[in-house]
């Protein structure tokens, strides 16, 4: 594959942030390639922001060439946004996508001074002046409250220093992480003063810190509530009886009653495993959607890219023009055509890309309707080749599409890899179920099951097959545990305890 090539391809898998930092570092390498930022919408602007310009024609042509593309799901004739180059598989070489679009050095004018934006779309969030990271309130993490409380009570120098290695091996959770001994022979001191040390550290607060496990966690809970005793001590070394809610195991342990194994159970349970999650901690990252699909209020469905995060580029034929005319040497003169080749290819590729992952979310968006207005039960199986055969592409093109992207529906944001799943036989051998729906199924059973009346995997088996779902025991149980959901003998443990 050309070098050309290979970028193109590359482009497919990026989602739109990374393709926003990539196309950054691009415009750093190419002094033809720049970066238009948008100005701010108006309220009566749904749709992309035109660029500014100097003259009516560049106007028109930006306005022209950074349109919306709304893509009904329905027909795929409206896939390829005006004024945007025509689709090329990126299997195939696309050396051919240049043309004769390439400028002649020297061309006068603003219409020669492109720019394109990589699919279009309106956002349903608001201005840019509204910041995430500024409506949450600055939260003291749980290092600074135990260094504080350092401050407050050093005791000796070796103490503090002791105490300041040990802090710094706290994780997020509120455990310690290090090994006493290792810590003994950086500080220089014997491993009894470490312990000591850690004796007095873990009367800090939040109570629980400083714990090397979830016994020790609970433990230190305990003695801060005047609750530990000969039987607590034995229930803390069974925590896997209380795991899975063997009361009656646990009160043959502890040597107590059913009561009294319940009620102290009760009391393990209100207890805090993690105590340091209690303070501030990193943000989880939000997931930004690539696509958006939304119902049109006449029926079906619309298709569009996000496009607040995609790159808006800028190819400069003026001043390539300018510096071409201006250059005498030969060797200055490939430079300067080479990097107009590189941008017109990448803005090129950007295009293509826009238009393959529209075919992509659009094809999704037709197999799976059913789910968009339905839910999850009328998630049908597909696979890579169906999409990719829809589509008239490549299977490797459709699976590059579909990694790290994401799809915002009318039922949440989903990963495009979401709506590939297996299928499952059907009893009548008519149809076939999707692996998504079917463990959806499982869940709505067991969430619904009485107390009285607890589900084995064999009788989920024979109620599946009423509804001509062909599926096996070992496999309903599979699907159980990778929701976490306990077996048919600790749930029915669980709630008879509740």
């Amino acid at each position: 594959m050309t070098p050309q090539l290979q970028q193109a391809i590359k482009l497919l898998q990026l989602s739109n942030l990374e393709l926003v930092e990539y196309v950054e570092s691009e415009v750093e390498q190419n002094p033809l390639l720049e970066q238009d930022e948008p100005r701010e919408r108006q309220e009566d602007e749904p749709g992309a922001i035109p660029r500014e310009s100097d003259t009516a024609e560049a106007k028109t042509e930006t306005a022209e060439q950074s349109a919306d593309t709304d893509v009904s799901s329905l027909e795929m004739s409206e896939m390829s946004p005006e004024g945007s180059t025509s689709d090329t598989p990126l299997d195939m070489d696309m050396n051919e996508v240049l043309g004769s679009d390439e400028p002649v050095a020297g061309q006068q004018s603003l219409e020669s001074e492109r720019l394109i934006r990589s699919g279009g779309g309106r956002s349903d969030y608001g201005g840019d002046d509204f910041d995430m990271d500024q409506s949450l309130s600055g939260e003291i993490s749980l290092k600074d409250h135990l260094t504080a409380q350092l401050g407050e009570d050093a005791g000796s120098p070796i103490d503090r220093i002791i105490g300041v290695h040990l802090v710094d091996m706290v994780n997020e959770a509120g455990y310690l992480t290090a090994d006493l001994d290792a810590v003994a022979d950086m500080v220089g001191c014997e491993p009894e003063q470490v312990e000591a040390t850690l004796e007095k550290l873990q009367s800090f607060d939040p109570v629980g810190v400083f714990a090397r496990n979830l016994a020790e966690c609970l433990t230190l809970q305990l003695k801060d509530r005047n609750r530990f005793d000969p039987a607590m001590e034995a229930l803390l070394d069974n925590l896997d009886l209380l795991a899975r809610n063997d009361a009656t195991a646990l009160a043959k342990a502890c040597g107590v009653d059913a009561e009294d194994i319940a009620e102290m159970m009760a009391e393990i349970k209100a207890l805090n495993p993690k105590p340091g999650l209690a303070f501030g901690s990193e943000v989880a990252p939000t997931v930004v959607p690539d696509v958006y699909i939304r119902a049109r209020p006449n029926g079906g469905w619309m298709v569009e890219l996000n496009s607040d995060t995609l790159p808006r580029v800028l190819v400069n034929t003026r001043y390539y023009s300018r510096i071409n005319s201006k250059s005498n040497s030969e060797t200055d003169r490939a430079y300067l055509s080479e990097k107009l080749n590189s941008a017109n290819w990448l803005i090129k590729s950007l295009d293509q890309r826009a238009n393959t992952i529209l075919k992509v979310a659009t094809e999704i968006v037709v197999q799976q309707e059913d789910f968009l207005t339905q839910g999850v039960r009328c998630l049908r199986p597909l696979n890579l080749r169906d999409i990719a055969k829809a589509i008239e592409m490549h299977e490797s093109t459709v699976s590059r599409v579909t990694s790290n992207k994401y799809l915002s529906t009318t039922r949440g944001i989903y990963p495009m890899k979401y709506f590939f799943t297996s299928a499952i036989a059907s009893t009548n051998g008519s149809a076939v179920h999707s692996a998504e729906s079917v463990r959806a199924r499982i869940k709505t059973m067991i969430d619904d099951e009485p107390a009285n009346a607890i589900l084995s995997d064999d009788k989920i088996v024979e109620i599946l097959r009423t509804v001509e779902i062909q599926i096996a025991r070992r496999t309903v149980a599979k699907y159980r545990d990778s929701m976490r959901i306990p077996s048919s003998v600790d749930r029915r443990r669980a709630k008879k305890m509740a």
